[in-house]
C-alpha cells in the first residue's frame, strides 16, 4: 500500500493520495473545521484541480482532528457579512454553495463523506451532497441552529429532505438535540456506521470497490440517479435511454461489450457477483 503524506492545498485543506483515492481533509482542527470563507475558496479550487488529476479516482471528504466539521464559521458568514454591500455578501455565500452542493452534486468522480467526528449545521450540506457516506459510531451530529435563534438556512433544510424522513427532520431541526453515527445510519443520513477505529479502513474498502468499476459508466450511473429523481416517469425514461446511449458511445473501455462477451460467450462473468474483468 503506497500512501503519500498529506500535503496542504492552501491553509485550510489537506490532500493525501493513496492508490487512486484522494483523502481531502477540511483542515481547521482548532475550530472543529468550521467552514470559513477561505476554506470554501480552497475547497472549490481543490475540487477543480482533482477533477482532472489522475491520482484521484475517488474523492473522500473528511476532517482533521476530532471533527468532520462544526458547520459554518459564524464570524465569517454572519457577523462579518452583516454590514457588507449586498453584492459582496451574495458572492461570499455563492462561493460556499459552489463547492458544498453545486459542484459536489455533479462531480464527475465518485465522492464519499467519511464522518470522523462532529458534524453540525451547515456541514450537513456537503455530507448529503456526497454520493455515499460512512460515519464513525462515535460521530456527533446536530442541527443546533434553533438554539442560536436561527434556522437551518442555506440549503441545509432542502438537503435533509433528500435523505431523511419528515419525522426525523422535524424532530432534530425543532429540538436541536444531537445524535450519533449509529442513529445517523438508522435514519439513512449516512450509508453505514462503524467504530471510529475501523472508519478509515471501511472507507478505503468502499473506495476500492468504486475504483474497480468502469469510470465512465459509474459517472453516468450516479448522474442518472441524481437527475431522474425530479422527473416524471415518461421524462425519466427518455432521459435515461439517452444517457445510456451516450455512455455506450463515450466509453473508451467498451465495458458493455466486454461484459456481454464474458457473460454470454466466455461464461466467465456473473454480473450479480462482481464486475467484469478489465
Amino acid at each position: 500500500m503506497s500512501a503519500s503524506v498529506a500535503e496542504p492545498w492552501g491553509k485550510n485543506v489537506l490532500v493525501e493520495f493513496e492508490e487512486g483515492i484522494a483523502w481531502v481533509s477540511m483542515n481547521r482542527p482548532e475550530k472543529k473545521n468550521a467552514i470559513s470563507v477561505d476554506l470554501a475558496r480552497e475547497m472549490l479550487a481543490t475540487m477543480d484541480a482533482l477533477e482532472t488529476d489522475p491520482r484521484c479516482g475517488v474523492f473522500v471528504l473528511t476532517g482533521s482532528g476530532d471533527a468532520w466539521s462544526a458547520g459554518m464559521d459564524l464570524k465569517d458568514y454572519f457577523r462579518a457579512t452583516d454590514d457588507m454591500p449586498l453584492v459582496e455578501r451574495n458572492r461570499v455565500y455563492a462561493i460556499n454553495g459552489a463547492w458544498q452542493w453545486r459542484r459536489m452534486l455533479t462531480y464527475t468522480k465518485p465522492t464519499v463523506a467519511m464522518v470522523n467526528g462532529w458534524c453540525f449545521g451547515g456541514a450537513f450540506t456537503p455530507l448529503i451532497a456526497c454520493d455515499l457516506a460512512i460515519a464513525a459510531d462515535e460521530a456527533k451530529f446536530g442541527l443546533s441552529e434553533i438554539n442560536w435563534g436561527i434556522i437551518p438556512a442555506g440549503v441545509v433544510s432542502k438537503a435533509l429532505t433528500t435523505v431523511m424522513s419528515l419525522r426525523d427532520q422535524m424532530y432534530y431541526v425543532m429540538t436541536g438535540e444531537t445524535f450519533d453515527g449509529t442513529q445517523a445510519s438508522a435514519m439513512r443520513l449516512v450509508n453505514e456506521s462503524v467504530p471510529l477505529a475501523q472508519l478509515r479502513e471501511r472507507t478505503r474498502k468502499l473506495a476500492k470497490t468504486l475504483l474497480g468499476k468502469n469510470p465512465t459508466v459509474l459517472r453516468a450511473a450516479k448522474t442518472g440517479v441524481r437527475m431522474s429523481g425530479d422527473l416524471s416517469w415518461e421524462q425519466a425514461a427518455e432521459y435515461l435511454t439517452a444517457k445510456s446511449d451516450q455512455t455506450i458511445a463515450s466509453d473508451t473501455e467498451r465495458g458493455r461489450d466486454q461484459g456481454m462477451k464474458q457473460f454470454l460467450d466466455d461464461k466467465t462473468f456473473k454480473p450479480g457477483l462482481g464486475a467484469y474483468k478489465r
